[in-house]
């Protein structure tokens, strides 16, 4: 009976341990998306103004929206023209600026947006192209849009991404340590079993055998408590802050964590278990 508890003990702190360790790696993954999706979306909101001419007719600024909205990297584009623009601006200034001065000095223009997979990679040289293109055509004076506000973003996106990746391969490396640490434990604990299995003639391939199946149990399992905490952590959270960390539209990438978390812990706990018993069994054939 209390070897019975004993290996029930061994047990439960290996699948908790296990746990335990995917969990800290989880909530890093789901740092990792955050940031990833908020920078993204910091980025997807600059817009880009693109001048026109004063005396452009409607015909030809819908034409060249259209025009624009067909480039690759255009993801919106919005036309305000003269009225509008003296409008808004009314309306920030809280008097009509145009009955005092007597006219609108303000043109028409087209409001950009870019599809955010334009910025990450090589961007300056795309937006150049971008603003060169479309300052090529008819009807337009220039583009304008805040550089050192584009600029700053992308060298946080750049400098962010690469401290969330060797952060990380670090903790990935320590999961990998602890967890093989813990198997390691495991498997000691049945050293008697290994050892009876020896002296009838098992072979090393026949006394891995159920560690491994055991091992890739203990793995699923510890991936599947961590992704409970995690999907936990995150509710508890959310609903602390109101941080949108549980809207529908972030279920499939919290879905690709779990699965990540669950084959994670299956294929280090797998690798760690036939390391650690071809490694116990050599040295005792010696």
């Amino acid at each position: 009976m209390k070897n019975k508890v004993h290996l029930w003990g061994t047990h439960g702190t290996t699948i908790l341990g296990i746990s335990l360790v995917l969990f800290m790696l989880g909530l890093l993954l789901v740092i990792e998306y955050h940031s990833y999706r908020l920078t993204h979306d910091a980025q997807e909101r600059i817009t880009y103004k693109v001048d026109l001419v004063p005396d452009v007719s409607d015909s030809l600024a819908l034409a060249l929206k259209a025009d624009i909205a067909q480039m690759p990297v255009v993801k919106h584009v919005d036309y305000i023209s003269r009225q509008q623009a003296a409008d808004i601006f009314s309306e920030e200034l809280g008097e009509d600026f145009v009955g005092f001065i007597g006219y609108n000095p303000l043109t028409p223009s087209l409001m950009v947006n870019l599809n955010v997979q334009l910025l990450p990679d090589n961007s300056g040289a795309a937006l150049d192209d971008f603003c060169e293109r479309v300052g090529a055509l008819d009807g337009v004076t220039g583009v304008a849009y805040q550089e050192n506000v584009v600029a700053e973003l992308q060298e946080v996106f750049y400098k962010l991404s690469w401290f969330l990746i060797i952060f990380v391969a670090l903790l990935l490396l320590i999961t990998v340590v602890l967890i093989s640490s813990l198997i390691r434990i495991a498997i000691y604990s049945h050293r008697d079993t290994i050892a009876t299995m020896r002296l009838v003639g098992a072979k090393a391939g026949f006394i891995a055998r159920p560690f491994r199946l055991r091992s890739l149990a203990y793995g699923a399992l510890g991936g599947l408590i961590a992704a409970l905490l995690t999907a936990a952590t995150l509710w508890g959270f959310d609903n602390q802050l109101t941080l949108d960390l549980t809207a529908s539209r972030h279920f499939l990438w919290y879905a690709a964590i779990a699965l990540v978390l669950i084959l994670a812990g299956m294929l280090i706990a797998y690798l760690a278990t036939a390391f650690t018993v071809r490694r116990y069994i050599a040295k005792h054939n010696n």
